[in-house]
């Protein structure tokens, strides 16, 4: 989505004086034929590959096809800059940083070559010139991609090297010999870093699993790095200025040989180097604390022994739910939900529209489709509707391919009064081959639940508690002959309000207790305010790679297509799409991103996907790390069972390149 091959041009318009000096002296022996033709076929030349295998129609509909939305004018070139200042992945302090550094060395190689009558002495003046006037070229350019994405400024990676190496010739101490100068470049160096750690040390998607400071700004006990970073560049000021009313006074001396190795650090360079090691270790901390559970660093490692699957061997998938049901003590499946007592809870106390809390997002930017909007986005079968009647008499549609014929369901939505749950104590599984009971317990779960997460930021809501105590006697019909030995507050990764599956890990039961209880109040009289809980469940998963596979076609969404290598996207051939029989996609606010480039108002798969199949979301979990969103999978079901793969008919025929079968169908 950005043609950054415009850059190329700013080449051509820095070189163009030299190579027309070029030919007109050639010229004058060989004629301009001779000197001019081999530059024509040098550039010409890239149109055998670039229509090698497609025409000139095909190339002109997919520049028709490319205005599909997001597709920014120029004029709002500005907004690359917005996100590049805002918290977030596209404003982390990696990316600032490395547009910081482009920028000040180019205005020192400028302003040194404009001091030194166009060249930096030490470096061969025409290629020096080259290099910032295609870096200045390129800059304005980059306002004709049509979307502004801040990891655009990665066409920059390798100019802004060889400007780092041309400033640490413009600044060194054969050619800025002043104190006082290189006192103000050092003061520059920290400000920048001072602006760059005033953002996240953020990453996309499963790279910022446990890395430190990953939604916040760099700080240590409440002090942000940026605040020390700017004293120190006041500090650096001060000694700029000192330097300067001393040096009246210190007119031909030469510095001591302490003085001169202090002043021939090069700040850029250490600038540069901290970095590095700041991220390598920020990296190395996320991977020790995730472990044992999925992290970039442990996947590197998995794949070197021969495990290349990534994430797919951490996600666990839970492929029926209902038969991880728990069973009640006493009583019957439909009315153990309640039989503790039920207040202000009801079979149909579930809203009828439980798509996510609305998300703002920024026009243009990655995560857009039209201008700025507000964005909702859910899983398949967790935004709520009519289902058919369940066990218990409610009439809502259960996710996770829960049954109504066995799965109770009791909510607070609609009630004016306070209300209170309290379930029926449930068996857990006894300690199978394996030494465990299993992973954790699972409840399917909508509305607005109060939670803590791994940070400590509340989430307010609705209280949901586990009790968990032990069975006197299993045979025991009676209540009171569980002894309580306490209770814990579920994990929830969102979003609210829609259907979503609180987690335990059973690993925070003792290993005594043997039965469970669900007690839930909501004291909230705001109509937004309201829970609604299914039994609970201890999952039989299996890893996402054993049932998946490598074999089945995939669709998988753009942002998680690295972390799961062993998965097959779905293929294109002739001109027809494979049916995908999975979808993968990345945590919530992932999905909002990729979701909005692949439906149909962006002509992507997910319009004619939706046309052909029905979604069924698989519940799932990452493994050893039951508090993270990884991100989601469905399973696609044929809408008409009997639908097969059309019958394909080949025949090589002969056309023209300016012949088209048809305009693309851009919006389904």
């Amino acid at each position: 989505a950005g043609p950054s091959g415009l850059i190329c041009f700013a080449a051509l318009i820095a070189g163009i004086r030299p190579i027309m000096r070029i030919i007109i002296e050639r010229a004058r022996t060989t004629g301009y034929v001779a000197a001019v033709g081999p530059l024509l076929a040098a550039g010409l030349s890239i149109l055998i590959p670039a229509f090698g295998d497609q025409s000139l129609a095909a190339v002109i509909e997919m520049q028709r096809v490319h205005s599909i939305s997001p597709n920014q004018p120029w004029f709002d070139e500005y907004l690359r800059y917005q996100y590049l200042f805002n918290i977030s992945v596209d404003g982390s302090l990696t990316r600032r940083f490395g547009v910081f550094v482009m920028v000040l060395c180019l205005g020192v190689c400028t302003a040194m070559m404009l001091r030194k009558g166009g060249r930096i002495p030490g470096l061969a003046a025409g290629p020096s010139r080259r290099v910032v006037g295609l870096t200045i070229g390129a800059l304005p350019l980059l306002m004709f991609s049509p979307t502004k994405w801040t990891h655009h400024f990665g066409i920059f990676a390798g100019l802004t090297a060889v400007l780092a190496m041309m400033t640490a010739v413009a600044v060194g101490t054969k050619l800025l010999r002043s104190p006082r100068n290189r006192a103000l470049f050092a003061a520059a160096v920290l400000f920048l870093l001072a602006v760059a750690f005033t953002g996240s040390n953020s990453y996309y998607y499963v790279s910022s699993y446990s890395v430190p400071w990953w939604d916040k700004p760099v700080s240590i006990s409440g002090l942000g790095a940026s605040t020390v970073l700017l004293g120190l560049t006041v500090l650096m000021l001060g000694v700029a200025a000192w330097y300067f009313f001393r040096e009246p006074y210190t007119a031909g001396k030469e510095p001591s040989a302490k003085h001169a190795r202090l002043l021939a650090i090069s700040p850029l360079t250490i600038a540069a180097g901290a970095m590095v090691l700041f991220e390598v270790l920020s990296m190395a901390k996320g991977a020790v604390t995730q472990y044992p559970a999925y992290s970039v660093g442990r996947a590197n490692v998995d794949a070197v022994l021969g495990q290349h699957c990534g994430l797919a061997n951490d996600v666990l998938l839970e492929t029926d739910p209902n038969a991880s049901m728990l069973t009640p003590l006493s009583g019957s499946v439909a009315t153990a939900l309640s039989a503790g007592g039920a207040t202000g809870f009801g079979p149909n106390g579930v809203a009828s529209d439980l798509r996510a809390d609305k998300e703002a997002t920024a026009t243009g930017g990655a995560n857009t489709v039209d201008t700025s909007e507000d964005t909702a986005g859910n899983s398949a079968g967790t935004g709520g509707g009519a289902g058919q009647t369940g066990v218990n008499g409610s009439s809502v549609a259960l996710p996770f391919g829960l049954d109504p014929a066995t799965t109770p369901v009791m909510g607070s939505y609609g009630q004016p009064s306070p209300g209170t749950l309290t379930s029926d104590w449930y068996q857990l599984p006894d300690v199978g081959e394996n030494a465990t009971r299993g992973d954790i317990i699972s409840i399917a779960t909508a509305g607005r639940v109060r939670s803590v997460d791994k940070d400590g930021i509340v989430t307010y809501g609705q209280n949901v508690e586990v009790e968990y105590g032990t069975a006197r006697g299993v045979d025991d019909a009676e209540t009171d002959a569980v002894e309580t030995l306490g209770k814990i507050a579920p994990l929830d990764i969102g979003p609210a309000p829609s259907w979503r599956n609180l987690r335990v890990p059973l690993d925070q039961i003792p290993v005594e207790a043997n039965s469970i209880r669900l007690v839930v109040s909501d004291y909230d009289s705001k109509p937004d305010q309201w829970v609604a809980v299914t039994p609970p469940r201890v999952p039989k998963t299996q890893k996402l790679n054993d049932v998946v596979g490598s074999q089945a076609p995939v669709m998988l969404d753009w942002a998680v297509g690295l972390a799961f290598p062993c998965q097959r996207p779905f293929d294109h051939r002739v001109g027809i799409a494979e049916v995908p029989e999975y979808r993968i996609l990345p945590d919530h606010s992932g999905a909002l991103v990729t979701s909005a480039w692949q439906d149909h108002y962006g002509g992507g798969p997910l319009g004619w996907i939706d046309l052909l199949l029905t979604a069924q979301t698989i519940p799932s979990y990452l493994d050893n790390d039951w508090a993270r969103d990884w991100g989601s999978i469905e399973k696609y079901t044929p809408i008409d069972p009997s639908a097969v793969p059309a019958q394909v008919d080949e025949a090589t025929v002969q056309r023209s390149g300016t012949w088209n079968p048809g305009s693309m169908t851009m919006v389904f």
